[in-house]
C-alpha cells in the first residue's frame, strides 16, 4: 500500500488510529497488548496490500529472529552460535530475494553457460526490516539484559507500518520504550496536528515535486541516446532533485504518521545538498543507513583505532557495502565506491593539512562546496542508469556541447495542469518561444528551496499550531490528493 494513495489516506489510516486510541480506552488495564497486536496486524494488511504472500515472509523472519533471541537467552553458553544463526538467516533472505538474480546473471557472463533459473521478486522493504532485526540480534548478544521484549514488543517494532517499507532504519531503544509509555497511548492532539503537518509536507515532496521531476528524468534516460548538453544537465539536475523528494517526503511522511500515535521516529534527512564535503553530505543523507554501517560495521571492523591505512580501508568498504544495499547493480557498487573513494581522498587531505575542512580559506571551501554538489549530482546518474554503458553514453552526451534541450523534455511540465493555469495568465507566449522556460523556472525554484529553506524536521521543529499552518496543511493534502492520478511508487521501494 501507498502512503500517496486514497485507501491509505481515506480508509487505512484512520481506521488504524482511531482503532489504536480505541482499544487503549477500552483495554488500558489489560495485561494484554491489544494495541500492539493491532498495530502489528494492521501493519500485516499495509505490507501485503499488493502481494499477500510476502506476509508469510515477514512473519517468518520476526518469528526466527526472536526465536534467535530467546534461544540467546536461554542457552547463555552458545550465544554466539544462535547470534550465527540468525544472521545467516537474515543475509540468506537478503541474499535470495535482493542478489540472486545478479549473481546468476555474473556467473553465467563469467563461464559463457546457460543456467536456468527463475527471477525472483524484490519483496518491498527487505532491505529495511533485515538490517532492523540485524542491530536487535546483535545488540541482543551484546547486552541481553536490558532487551526483555515481549514478542508483540518485537513484532511491532519490526513491522510497524509508516517506517516498514523505505525507512528510517530505527533501532529497538528508539522505538519499543514509546510503546510501553502509558502517556503515548492517549490522544495528543497538538501531535496529531503536528503529525498531519509533516504528513503533507512529505506528501507534497512526494506527488506534486518528485513524480512531475519523474516524468522528466523518464523521458531523457529513455531517449538518451538523443541527449546533448542542455538536456542532460536538466535531466541531472532533475533527477537530483526527484531522489530527494521522493526519498525525504517518504520519511516525512512516516515521522508524520508516527506522531499520529504521538511516536517519534530518528530523522534521517538534515537538507543533505546543502553539505560542503561529502563527509557532511553523509551525515545529512540517509542518517539511519550511515549510524548502521557505522555501529555494526565500521566500528567492529576497527573504526579509526587501527590506523590511518585501516582507517581508509574500512571507510572505502563501509561506502562499497553501502552501494550494494542500495541495489544489485554494477551501477550501484561503482556509485558506492566513488564515494568511499572521495571520502578517503577527503579524510587524507584532513590528516595531512590537519584541518577537519578541505581547505583552511573560505574562497577554497565555496569552490569545494559547488565541487561537492557538481559530484553529487553527477554520481546521481550512475545510480539512475540502468548499466555503466548507459551512463558513459549519457555523459559523453552531456560533453558535445549543443544547448537545446530536446522539445520532448519540457512537455510533462507544460502540461501539467498548474503550468497550462499559469501560461493562461500571461506566461504562454514565453513558452512558445522558449519552451523550456517552465522547465527551467521549476528546476530553478527547487533548488532554491533545497539549498536555503528549512527543511521538514526545522519546520517541525518551530511549529505553532495555528490558521497558517492549518491552512498550510489542507491546501497542501487537497491538492496531493487532486494529483493522485498521476502517482509514482517511492524509488526507494526498490531498494
Amino acid at each position: 500500500m501507498l502512503f500517496n494513495s486514497g485507501v491509505f489516506l481515506v480508509v487505512f489510516l484512520p481506521i488504524v488510529v482511531i482503532g489504536y486510541y480505541l482499544i487503549n480506552k477500552i483495554n488500558n488495564r489489560s495485561a494484554i497488548p491489544y494495541d500492539l497486536i493491532w498495530l502489528f496486524l494492521m501493519s500485516l494488511i499495509f505490507y501485503g496490500y499488493e502481494k499477500p504472500i510476502f506476509v508469510l515472509l515477514i512473519v517468518l523472519s520476526i518469528v526466527w529472529n526472536y526465536l534467535c533471541t530467546r534461544m540467546m537467552n536461554r542457552f547463555i553458553n552458545h550465544k554466539k552460535f544462535f547470534l550465527v544463526l540468525g544472521l545467516l538467516f537474515n543475509f540468506g533472505l537478503l541474499f535470495y530475494f535482493k542478489y540472486f538474480n545478479f549473481f546468476m546473471e555474473n556467473v553465467y557472463a563469467l563461464t559463457d553457460k546457460y543456467w536456468a533459473w527463475k527471477n525472483i521478486f524484490l519483496p518491498l522493504g527487505i532491505s529495511f526490516f533485515t538490517f532492523q532485526q540485524v542491530s536487535f540480534l546483535v545488540d541482543y548478544y551484546r547486552d541481553s539484559t536490558a532487551m526483555e521484549y515481549s514478542f508483540w514488543e518485537y513484532a511491532a517494532f519490526v513491522s510497524f507500518f509508516p517506517q516498514l517499507v523505505a525507512g528510517p532504519i530505527v533501532l529497538h531503544q528508539e522505538l519499543i520504550p514509546q510503546f510501553r509509555d502509558s502517556v503515548k497511548k492517549r490522544i495528543n492532539y497538538d501531535n496529531l496536528c503536528l503529525g498531519m503537518y509533516a504528513f503533507s509536507l512529505g506528501l507534497a515532496k512526494k506527488v506534486l515535486l518528485a513524480d512531475t521531476l519523474s516524468k522528466v528524468v523518464a523521458i531523457g534516460m529513455r531517449d538518451f541516446l538523443e541527449n546533448n548538453t542542455g538536456t542532460g544537465l536538466v535531466v541531472m539536475a532533475a533527477y537530483t532533485l526527484q531522489i530527494y523528494f521522493d526519498f525525504s517526503g517518504y520519511c516525512d511522511m512516516a515521522i508524520g504518521i508516527a506522531k499520529l500515535f504521538n511516536f517519534s521516529l530518528p530523522v534521517n534527512f538534515n537538507s543533505p545538498y546543502k553539505a560542503g564535503t561529502v563527509r557532511e553530505f553523509w551525515k545529512r543523507w540517509h542518517l539511519t543507513l550511515t549510524r548502521f554501517f557505522t555501529i555494526y560495521v565500521y566500528i567492529p571492523l576497527g573504526g579509526s583505532r587501527k590506523g590511518k591505512l585501516r582507517t581508509y580501508g574500512n571507510t572505502f568498504f563501509i561506502f562499497l557495502l553501502s552501494g550494494l544495499w542500495h541495489g544489485a547493480n554494477w551501477t550501484f557498487i561503482c556509485w558506492g565506491m566513488l564515494h568511499g573513494l572521495l571520502m578517503t581522498v577527503e579524510k587524507m587531505v584532513a590528516d595531512l593539512t590537519k584541518n577537519r575542512h578541505i581547505f583552511g580559506q573560505k574562497i577554497w571551501k565555496g569552490i569545494y562546496r559547488v565541487w561537492v554538489l557538481v559530484f553529487i549530482n553527477v554520481s546521481w546518474m550512475i545510480f539512475r542508469s540502468d548499466s555503466l554503458v548507459i551512463f558513459r553514453i549519457f555523459m559523453q552526451r552531456l560533453a558535445n556541447g549543443s544547448w537545446n534541450v530536446i522539445s520532448q523534455i519540457p512537455d510533462p511540465i507544460n502540461k501539467k495542469i498548474e503550468f497550462r493555469m499559469l501560461a493562461r495568465l500571461g506566461l504562454g507566449r514565453i513558452t512558445e518561444v522558449f519552451p523550456s522556460f517552465l522547465l527551467v523556472a521549476f528546476l530553478i525554484c527547487c533548488w532554491i528551496g533545497v539549498l536555503c529553506m528549512k527543511n521538514t524536521q526545522e519546520k517541525m521543529e518551530s511549529f505553532t499550531g495555528n490558521w497558517k499552518t492549518s491552512l498550510v496543511t489542507i491546501v497542501l493534502l487537497v491538492w496531493s490528493i487532486f494529483s493522485f492520478s498521476d502517482v509514482g511508487e517511492f524509488l526507494y521501494f526498490n531498494f
